[in-house]
């Protein structure tokens, strides 16, 4: 005998709620539903598991912020990066007209294993984490966290790609190669200097867009120049425009180097419309000329990778910083999607 039934119960078939639960793609549901990764993407930390898929896109978090100099707040940014969206995981660009998780084998794989405090060992983490994921031949698109992850991100790329070259397309307000600060290396705003300096990346290959307001000395734009650095300030991308800027910036990063790391600093944005930053610097760059950059970039050159930093959610309101953060990795990963489509090969594949 079936137990007695409550008097409510009756009810619930003509509501439908005893119905079975409809099959239903994981990727296919709303983005406030399940566990938090970027665009509903499987979470799989597991090297062996993302090399065995061969994935195409890794997403990894770099949830640090020590060495910020001003306002703190960053490593809270990769957790805003990836909440930052109100579509399901099924998406399709309109601007290049692809569904680039339809296209594209991508996952996100997590974050590195920070800890508070300990500065160096964070960097080794993510140095660690980086070069795991990207020799499984995904290409790493790193949501940080302050601009001082760029050493060790750059870093693990270039040591997995030797004795090939990458290049480095920084889009910042800040040219970030300030010899130290108040006696600090690892400084937010000395990453640049750091993998000059160490060799990882030529200061020819090194090119900086967005650059504007002031800088700390003259020194330290009298050492850029000296390394062969080159710089397009904002001055330059109002007077020519930013597709104009953005090509001769690919062929400068691409002067004998095999493949472009994409280094995006939100504070490139007017902090107008991206005011959840660290250190935001007025008369920057609007997010759609931002987000067409990245599409020409990622649609005309090898990217070997990603860091997207100083996104503060402390700062920002109504996730409008995190939400061009978010788009900006979208954008790379679609134009990236329309190239595997038509043929062309994305993984990187170590030389054997």
């Amino acid at each position: 005998m079936s137990p007695q039934q409550p008097p409510f119960a009756a009810p619930l078939a003509a509501l439908g709620w005893d119905a079975p639960s409809e099959p239903r793609d994981p990727n296919d549901r709303p983005s406030y539903v399940g566990p938090v990764s970027f665009a509903q993407l499987p979470w799989i930390e597991d090297p062996k598991e993302i090399a065995r898929m061969k994935a195409d896109i890794a997403i990894v978090g770099a949830p640090f912020d020590d060495a910020v100099t001003h306002r703190p707040g960053t490593r809270f940014g990769p957790r805003a990066i990836r909440e930052a969206q109100y579509q399901t995981g099924r998406l399709h660009s309109l601007q290049l007209g692809v569904d680039p998780f339809v296209e594209l084998v991508a996952v996100d794989a997590g974050d590195a294993a920070v800890v508070p405090g300990r500065l160096e060992y964070a960097h080794g983490e993510i140095y660690r984490k980086v070069r795991e994921v990207a020799s499984t031949g995904a290409i790493p698109i790193v949501l940080g966290g302050d601009h001082s992850i760029t050493w060790p991100n750059a870093t693990a790329i270039a040591g997995l790609r030797w004795p090939s070259t990458i290049g480095i397309l920084h889009f910042d307000a800040h040219a970030d190669t300030a010899t130290d600060a108040y006696g600090s290396l690892a400084s937010h705003g000395a990453p640049m200097r750091r993998l000059i300096e160490s060799g990882a990346v030529l200061g020819k290959n090194f090119v900086q867009v967005g650059l504007r307001g002031y800088f700390p000395t003259g020194e330290t734009l009298e050492w850029m120049r000296a390394q062969g650095m080159r710089s397009h300030f904002m001055t330059e991308i109002e007077e020519r425009g930013s597709e104009a800027v953005i090509q001769d910036a690919i062929a400068e990063a691409l002067d004998g180097a095999d493949a472009i790391w994409i280094s995006l600093d939100i504070d490139v944005v007017d902090p107008g419309l991206a005011p959840g930053t660290g250190t935001p610097e007025p008369g920057g760059m609007l997010s759609r000329e931002l987000l067409r950059a990245l599409r020409q970039i990622a649609s005309r050159v090898p990217i070997a990778g990603m860091d997207i930093v100083e996104v503060s959610p402390p700062y920002d309101w109504a996730e409008s910083t995190a939400m061009i953060a978010n788009r900006a990795a979208l954008e790379v990963i679609s134009a990236l999607a329309k190239r595997k489509a038509a043929g062309e090969r994305i993984r990187w594949e170590a030389p054997r």
